[in-house]
């Protein structure tokens, strides 16, 4: 996925001026140069398998305290995942972002959106790697990376030069597990355990703790907000470019299943990157093991962790900015 926005005027004010920018971007005209204050950031995502990398990515491209440097394409088959982006960037007018294919990987989950993806042009695409440490010597310490997927480029971007990595400004995540396990479908709170991304890719997490660079961890703890079937709905109803990508996945997702509750994950990174104050952080020092899990420890801090989310204030501003 700070956003409350306390006086109508000025809300009423951002909304009309952000709708005008999207009708502009739409009709083809090129988006204007970023405000001075504006953050770069790059986006780094397995998007393809659930669906909340999707919504992520909406809220991004729906975000005017962002400027969207370029995506790269994490974990199975990257190349796959960026045709996938590269369909979705063209359906909403904003072509004009670099997509770049990271380190193929093994994967033995379903990618749920492969029909979709298949739609994107079948074109070569940069390396993911190392177009992401291009952007870094580019603009020195003025880029937040927002990782939502394991952690296969970070890990081989550090490997590769680590003295370029370090000059990113921060690294928010959505990863980990500390005091909260995955729900299950229950309402009692499950003991943390091993989350899917730090699973998939330990040694990357571990990479990165060490890398010199501040890391903003958003992890189960935090991460486990559902869409109930009435937003749900509001989004499908509503007819623009991006609400109809999002629900062109979201029914390939589903696969039959009746309106089935996407858990929004990831938009809860972005929604830190332009938000903080949504998911105060926490400075903890987390130990990372072989199995996955991410264990707070004594010691010095080596992450600043979102342990709770407001989660009315997180839903506000994602379907605002989605149905804008």
């Amino acid at each position: 996925m700070g956003r409350m926005i306390r006086k109508a005027f000025s809300f009423g004010t951002i909304l009309w001026t952000l709708a005008f920018a999207g009708a502009s971007i739409g009709r083809g005209q090129t988006p204007q140069p970023a405000a001075p204050s504006t953050q770069l950031v790059l986006l780094d995502t397995d998007i393809g398998d659930d669906i909340d990398d999707a919504f992520a990515l909406a809220l991004v491209l729906r975000s005017p305290e962002l400027r969207l440097l370029g995506i790269t394409t994490e974990f199975g088959d990257t190349g796959l995942r960026a045709r996938l982006v590269d369909r979705y960037l063209a359906a909403v007018g904003r072509a004009d972002i670099p997509v770049a294919a990271g380190v193929e990987t093994e994967a033995t989950n379903h990618f749920t959106q492969v029909a979709y993806a298949r739609g994107g042009p079948d074109r070569r695409h940069a390396d993911a790697v190392a177009f992401l440490l291009t952007q870094i010597r580019a603009h020195p310490g003025a880029i937040t990376l927002i990782a939502i997927g394991p952690l296969f480029n970070v890990q081989a971007a550090i490997q590769r030069d680590p003295a370029t990595f370090r000059k990113l400004k921060r690294v928010v995540i959505m990863g980990g597990s500390v005091y909260r396990g995955y729900d299950g479908g229950g309402s009692a709170l499950q003991p943390p355990g091993p989350e899917w991304n730090v699973k998939c890719d330990p040694a990357g997490l571990q990479a990165l703790l060490g890398a010199g660079v501040p890391v903003f961890m958003m992890p189960l703890d935090s991460t486990q907000v559902h869409l109930g079937r009435p937003q749900l709905l509001s989004i499908v109803k509503h007819g623009s470019p991006l609400t109809d990508q999002l629900t062109l996945l979201y029914h390939q997702w589903a696969e039959g299943r009746e309106w089935p509750s996407p858990t929004l994950y990831d938009p809860v990174a972005v929604t830190y990157a332009i938000h903080p104050d949504l998911c105060p952080a926490t400075p903890l020092r987390i130990e990372v093991d072989s199995a996955g899990d991410t264990k707070p420890v004594p010691g010095a801090p080596n992450a600043q962790v979102c342990l709770k989310l407001d989660e009315k204030g997180f839903l506000g501003l994602l379907l605002g900015r989605i149905l804008q």
